[in-house]
């Protein structure tokens, strides 16, 4: 009966975990990565020592990147120092005073404002802001393919 429990919750964490993925307020695979850590109390113990060792990594990995990416689609699209440093002081204050939308809005507009004031027109500093999009968008995929993996692990184990 308890292996059953810990598998719905193990099961219940890699779903929330996903979903979150896609939604900045929920921190999406640290969630599911919860979800194996359960799986594997269960007394079935689906995964090695590096298995876990590997996706912790990974989750931390994805984790820092779900930052970085958006300051680097700012720099890849033409994005100025004065976007990039606009990116990250959106990012932290958007994380502050807007969250969870800020996650998505604070760096788009730091970019756009910081390329403004670095002289740039409407047009360039715009797409900057663009880039940080993207980088946000490509943060998001990165994340919802490391907890569809983690989700595929917990099927394959409870068959």
């Amino acid at each position: 009966m308890l292996d059953i429990s810990l598998i719905i919750l193990s099961g219940l964490l890699i779903t929330a975990g996903t979903i979150g993925s896609m939604l900045p307020v929920i921190p999406g695979p640290p969630l599911a990565y919860a979800g194996l850590l359960v799986l594997q109390v269960t007394s079935g113990h689906p995964f090695s020592t590096t298995f876990l060792v590997v996706y912790a990594l990974l989750t931390a990995v994805v984790a820092v990147l779900d930052y970085i990416i958006p300051i680097y689609g700012t720099k890849k699209l033409e994005g100025s120092k004065y976007g990039i440093w606009g990116s990250t002081i959106g990012l932290v204050l958007g994380i502050f005073l807007l969250f969870p939308a800020g996650i998505v809005i604070g760096p788009m507009g730091g970019a756009f404002a910081g390329e403004l004031l670095s002289g740039k027109k409407v047009k360039k500093a715009f797409k900057s802001a663009v880039g940080s999009f993207l980088g946000f968008l490509a943060g998001g995929i990165l994340k919802l393919v490391l907890c569809l993996s983690m989700a595929y692990y917990f099927i394959v184990n409870i068959i």
